[in-house]
């Protein structure tokens, strides 16, 4: 997506020191960090009340914002709200609620975990480990972009 490149975007992360926090981060930044134009990256906790008090202080620092990247739907939910204005909103979670905003042209994404797919993996891996098989220190399992 080239007309997003260089566009002012914000993050709203989860609880400081939380692994699903530091690791949705990372992963936001991996990418972001080289296409778009990171202006503010705050914790909001995963709680949709302090996502759109957050927003709302980040486009008042910056009113050029055009996209936020939080960590989880409560957080993009009313960061939706916080803005005030047509910002692009992505979440993370694809909770119902978020889904159904992102339905209806609210938001613009929402990220799918793939609990079946984690479950399986780390089955299979424990048993790897009890047979004596060496497994990696981390292992991905990919999730899914919803949108529209």
């Amino acid at each position: 997506m080239k007309e997003y490149e260089g566009i002012k975007v914000a993050e709203l992360q989860g609880t400081s020191g939380a692994s699903a926090a530091i690791d949705r981060s990372e992963g936001f930044h991996k990418v972001a960090d080289s296409k778009l134009n990171v202006v503010a990256s705050q914790t909001a906790n995963f709680n949709r009340t302090e996502g759109m008090s957050v927003m709302e202080n980040m486009l008042q620092a910056d009113g050029d914002i055009k996209a936020v990247f939080a960590a989880n739907d409560e957080m993009a939910l009313k960061a939706m709200s916080g803005a005030g204005k047509n910002v692009l909103v992505v979440g993370f979670d694809a909770t119902d609620d978020a889904i159904a905003a992102v339905k209806a042209g609210r938001m613009a994404a929402t990220v799918a975990q793939q609990p079946g797919l984690i479950d399986s993996t780390a089955v299979e891996n424990a048993v790897n480990l009890i047979n004596g098989v060496s497994i990696p220190s981390s292992i991905p399992v990919e999730v899914t972009l919803i949108t529209k």
